[in-house]
């Protein structure tokens, strides 16, 4: 059996952690191509779904236990980094005073659009322009609770990969396929899809329950925070819905309201 090599680290200054603290910044993600995790069941679980581990950070009080000791394997045998850092310089990692015990540094994983088809649901959700990092984890965490095959990025959309995304994720981030594309090369990509797409929209005349979904494979396209879809988005749906409301607000939470579409696209689908 390998022993596992690992660093202690004590200061703020070392060039690793310098490095991890770096992929706060959207720059420097995007650079490098990698992101932070936090939390052991969640760097646990990426390890398992497979995802490419490159620095794996502990604190001492959990130096001794089964799965870091498993994770901690496994990332020097993809030639990974293993520290054992101190509780400060935890806190520092993750901008908490109360850190989380285990941060993984991880490589980004995006599909090409060739991937992007019908899978096992025949679901897919396109998001255009979010700009809440918050609601887009919501939503990829929404999408692997009804059992969607993925989701598509439109435009210019928040960082899946940003430190606040992948904590709304719940680790769901590891088990969701991502793509990333343009609004044209939205637009193109769209004539290949082989069953409806389906938008909401201030404008729309349809219920949302009125559809009528059955097991066709189904796009959910979905607008951003403020101003909802744009009139050439909009224009490349066949079915254009809104959500009824009774209440007083003058709108629903974007993932709120993602989730309510998925659910009724999936009712027929999904049981206890």
């Amino acid at each position: 059996m390998n022993v596992v090599t690992v660093k202690t680290v004590t200061s703020l200054t070392n060039p690793t952690i310098k490095e991890i603290r770096a992929l706060a910044l959207p720059k420097n993600r995007k650079a490098s191509g990698l992101f932070v995790t936090e939390g052991m069941k969640l760097v646990a679980d990426a390890v398992e779904e497979n995802w490419p581990i490159r620095i794996l950070v502990y604190g001492a009080k959990v130096a001794g236990h089964a799965v870091v000791g498993k994770v901690a394997a496994r990332a020097q045998a993809s030639g990974g980094t293993v520290l054992e850092v101190s509780e400060a310089v935890l806190s520092k990692i993750t901008r908490r005073d109360n850190p989380q015990m285990v941060v993984g540094v991880f490589e980004q994983r995006f599909i090409g659009r060739e991937r992007v088809k019908p899978g096992r649901s025949g679901v897919w959700v396109a998001l255009e322009g979010i700009k809440d990092p918050g609601n887009l984890g919501t939503i990829i965490r929404t999408v692997d609770a009804v059992g969607a095959d993925g989701v598509i990025l439109v435009g210019d959309t928040v960082d899946p990969f940003g430190v606040e995304a992948v904590r709304a994720t719940m680790g769901s981030v590891f088990h969701v396929p991502l793509a990333r594309m343009s609004a044209a090369e939205f637009a193109a990509w769209r004539k290949s899809w082989p069953g409806i797409v389906v938008g909401t929209h201030l404008s729309g005349r349809e219920d949302y329950r009125a559809v009528g979904y059955g097991k066709r494979p189904t796009l959910l396209l979905m607008g951003n925070e403020q101003s909802g879809l744009p009139d050439p988005l909009a224009g490349l749906c066949d079915h254009l819905v809104r959500i009824p409301q009774e209440g007083r607000a003058d709108s629903l939470n974007l993932a709120i309201a993602t989730g309510i579409m998925l659910y009724e696209i999936r009712r027929e689908r999904l049981a206890l």
